[in-house]
Formats: C-alpha cells, structure tokens, sequence
C-alpha cells in the first residue's frame, strides 16, 4: 500500500527556515510529478510548488525565491526548503504525488496526512 508521510513542520519566528520531508513509501511502479499544497484556515487549498519527472519546477508567485521543492535521488523522498517565512506562510501543508502503481494502470493522486507550519513571533 502506498502512504506518503510527512514532516518537519512547526513553529518558526518570521524570518526563520524550515524544511519539510515526504516520505512516500510502497512498490510503484512511476511518479510523474510530486508537489506540496498548504491550506490556511478558511482558505483553499493552493499550489506551493511542484517538481515532474523530468526535474521541471514550478513555484507559487507568492513563494518564488524563499522556497526550494527537491527530491532525493531515489525520487522517493520530496522536500520542500522554507526559508524567510512569513506569517501569511502559516497553514498545514500537504506533499501530492501523481503515481502509476503499476505500468498497465492510469495514474493516481495520492495526498499526505498534512503538517503543521505555523509563523508567528
């Protein structure tokens, strides 16, 4: 069965740097992209950035230049480098992966359970 795991989040002082793991564990067969979304109280769910298969990478204009996304080199570890954070950073975040678990299947969105990230002095 596949599960995506995260962590590494918490509480941090506005400016400070944190750095988020997804540990996707379970046989499969492709990933074609993996991203981390956040969701802030009353708000939706939004992008923060996403990285394909072939190491393409997209950021959120709102946090272009702050946040890193990565991957190990198994490509079965995502992270997501924060740094100069900002309260407005404040909310759960989320690792995604579009995955075929195996070759003759469609791909599938899987989600973590969400970690807290929380700004604030």
């Amino acid at each position: 069965q596949v599960r995506l795991v995260e962590s590494g989040g918490g509480l941090v002082q506005p400016g400070g740097s944190l750095k988020l793991s997804c540990a996707i564990s379970g046989s499969i067969f492709s990933a074609s992209a993996m991203g981390w979304y956040r969701q802030a109280p009353e708000k939706q769910r939004e992008l923060v950035a996403i990285i394909t298969s072939g190491d393409t990478k997209n950021y959120a204009d709102s946090v272009k230049g702050r946040f890193t996304i990565s991957t190990d080199n198994a490509k079965n570890t995502l992270f997501l480098h924060m740094n100069s954070l900002k309260p407005e950073d404040t909310a759960v975040y989320f690792c995604s992966a579009k995955l075929r678990i195996r070759a003759y299947q469609r791909d599938t969105d899987y989600w973590g359970q969400g970690t807290q990230v929380t700004v604030s002095s």
